[in-house]
């Protein structure tokens, strides 16, 4: 794929959608004419960018960041995204990364350029990328439980998909700067002509004040983030009608949720979708609005299981890790870590093999038990995670949120009661902490390691 085919057709696209509105930010609206000026302002301001050149974007979704991403692409350097609400996660990005120049645009977009004096490129999957005239793309992994493993993509890759027209609705950009689901969402909104909302926080009150004050029709976002939604119960302080779907991805969904959230929104089609940050975003189609099975892969994607375990190969996928051992087999499929079930095309997703509890040689699902745990009214979230345990290696911890007045004590004993009559006996926590915290990561994902 030549790259600048593929960004010309992203400016072309710009060109015919001049007057539409392309961003709302800040409460300004901003159409695909603006893009372009500022596009062509920012080529003459980093003309100094070389081809090849690894460069960090610092920042969020805004104007002045969506046009100097398209100029990176444009002048085929090695795109770093990384996400400024979170700048104290990032040094040890830079150095990963082998960043040379760092571009930060703050929260007003505002711009300042930091030269980085990195000597030589020491990574081959580097050398060879550069060779090849093509852009570069590196996303990070969370690093919940060690150093974040830094993926390197072929951007022409990823940007050829693009090329196909689809339906474009008016959208909240709800995925991070640094999270392929969130530049999927707006290279797929921009190429469509469509609108992009972009929110300043992710707290559910401001979301939906956001979709009812725009008439948002799409929101993609997580699971934690609907949980939390159903909890504040923001939904009913604002009119929600115009909402058509709510896409939901990036950790698996609980059963009891799922059906919550059909009885709520009848009429919005709930949608799972399955991407990873070393495979892009595959095309997904639930079998039913209140279904966990899901239809993926699509044009340029292959699926098949091994030993329970979801394999993918595609021509799109990462280059390879810079940082980390390959995850692909001998033949070429990118190992998920994803455990599945089958049903036909479909696929159900159990959990991360990395998250499976091994209590005495038997294999317990976070995902399982806590969808049981989510049963019981008063539980508004709880999390799931095995503990070290000198007889059974782990055991299985639950740390819980409830409503209502009851006793900690009647809670938990409702708990483990109700368990043991869904759950076999291995499967049932036995540790259960009553916690006021929270325990949703900064991505507004679940974070299972060891409960925190």
């Amino acid at each position: 794929m030549n790259v600048k085919s593929s960004v010309s057709n992203f400016l072309v696209d710009f060109a015919v959608y001049h007057f539409k509105i392309a961003l709302i930010w800040k409460d300004h609206s901003y159409p695909y004419s603006h893009i372009l000026d500022r596009i062509q302002y920012w080529r003459e301001k980093i003309e100094f960018i070389q081809p090849g050149t690894i460069v960090g974007l610092e920042g969020d979704f805004s104007p002045e960041a969506i046009a100097i991403l398209f100029v990176l692409i444009e002048k085929r350097a090695v795109l770093v995204p990384l996400d400024i609400n979170h700048s104290d996660k990032n040094a040890k990005k830079y150095e990963i990364a082998q960043i040379q120049i760092l571009i930060r645009v703050n929260s007003e977009d505002d711009i300042i350029f930091i030269q980085r004096e990195i000597l030589s490129i020491y990574n081959d999957y580097y050398t060879n990328l550069i060779a090849s005239n093509n852009p570069g793309l590196v996303l990070f992994t969370s690093g919940s439980s060690g150093e974040p493993k830094a993926a390197l993509h072929d951007l022409s890759k990823l940007l050829s998909k693009f090329n196909t027209k689809r339906k474009a609705l008016r959208t909240i950009n709800f995925l991070l700067f640094d999270h392929w689901g969130g530049l999927n969402t707006l290279f797929h909104i921009l190429s469509n002509g469509g609108t992009v909302v972009i929110l300043e926080n992710r707290t559910p009150d401001y979301v939906c004040s956001l979709i009812e004050k725009y008439e948002v029709e799409i929101l993609p976002t997580s699971p934690t983030f609907l949980n939390m939604l159903i909890m504040s119960r923001a939904y009913e302080r604002k009119n929600l009608s115009s909402l058509k779907i709510i896409s939901y991805g990036t950790e698996p969904m609980p059963e009891s949720l799922l059906k919550h959230l059909n009885t709520l929104f009848p009429n919005v089609t709930l949608q799972q979708t399955y991407g990873l940050i070393e495979l892009g975003v595959m095309r997904s189609k639930s079998e039913d609005n209140g279904s966990l099975w899901v239809k993926i892969g699509g044009e340029g994607y292959q699926t098949r299981v091994v030993d329970g375990m979801l394999e993918v190969k595609s021509d799109s996928a990462m280059i390879g890790y810079l940082n980390a051992k390959s995850p692909f087999t001998s033949d070429g499929w990118f190992m998920t870590g994803d455990t599945v079930e089958v049903k036909g095309e479909y696929f159900k997703i159990l959990g991360r093999k990395s998250e499976i509890i091994n209590v005495g040689g038997e294999k317990v699902f976070p995902q399982e038990v806590e969808n049981v745990i989510m049963e019981i009214p008063e539980v508004s979230d709880v999390i799931v995670y095995g503990e070290e345990n000198r007889l059974t290696g782990k055991i299985v911890c639950a740390k819980i949120s409830y409503t209502g007045e009851a006793d900690q004590t009647e809670i938990i004993k409702k708990i483990k009661t109700h368990c043991r009559t869904k759950l076999q006996a291995f499967k049932v926590p036995v540790k259960i902490i009553i916690s006021d915290t929270t325990f949703e990561s900064y991505r507004l994902k679940k974070n299972r390691v060891n409960g925190i």
